[in-house]
């Protein structure tokens, strides 16, 4: 889920935040209130931006396989999982910049470039929990469970557009992002518990 989940997930959402957060100025009525149906003539294109992210994702895949085969796949994924956390709780503060803004294009160069590090932290990550199950596993049970962890992976194209379409209608967007972040740092603790730390049942540096 943090790594394959995240790719295939965040693929579906980049354009929708693109398109609502980015694509419309969001400015307060004679009341004062916020509103968020004024076109934003300075709106970067979702169609130039979101193809970004998911690409260097794919190509930086095999990176993280050949790292985890030099310094062992749970140290990667440990390190990437830090980094998600912390690209993720950006990511979420940029977006809620730019949803309280009448010019949100200002937020949206450091909100695509935490993205694109979103994406290839992820990418590096599928490559090395990969190659964590191909250690743990034998050549016997290593396929059934790559395909068992695929298939819960997939959940990702669901929750994570789903989750951030829900909250950009609540007007929070960065609620989403910031709960990423601390599903990633539960994710990083459950790596360390059984992998990494002294006395693990299964140490796989």
């Amino acid at each position: 889920m943090v790594t394959f989940g995240s790719f295939i997930g965040f693929s579906m959402a980049l354009p929708l935040s693109i398109t609502v957060i980015f694509g419309i100025s969001h400015v307060p009525d004679a009341a004062g209130v916020m509103q968020h149906t004024l076109k934003n003539p300075n709106a970067p294109s979702a169609l130039t931006y979101a193809w970004i992210g998911p690409f260097v994702g794919a190509l930086i895949r095999p990176v993280g396989g050949w790292i985890a085969d030099k310094v062992g796949g749970s140290i990667v994924t440990q390190v990437i999982s830090a980094i998600m956390v912390g690209a993720s709780a950006g990511v979420g503060y940029m977006m809620m910049q730019a949803y309280g803004s009448a010019t949100p294009e200002q937020y949206f160069s450091t909100f695509m470039w935490l993205f694109v590090l979103l994406f290839a932290a992820s990418g590096i990550g599928n490559g090395s929990t990969f190659r964590t199950i191909g250690v743990i596993f034998d050549r016997q049970q290593a396929g059934p469970v790559l395909g068992w962890t695929s298939a819960v992976a997939a959940y990702g194209a669901f929750i994570a557009p789903v989750v951030i379409g829900q909250q950009i209608k609540a007007g929070t967007p960065q609620t989403a992002m910031y709960g990423f972040a601390i599903f990633y740092a539960l994710c990083l603790v459950l790596n360390w518990w059984f992998y990494l730390r002294s006395g693990s049942e299964i140490k796989n540096p």
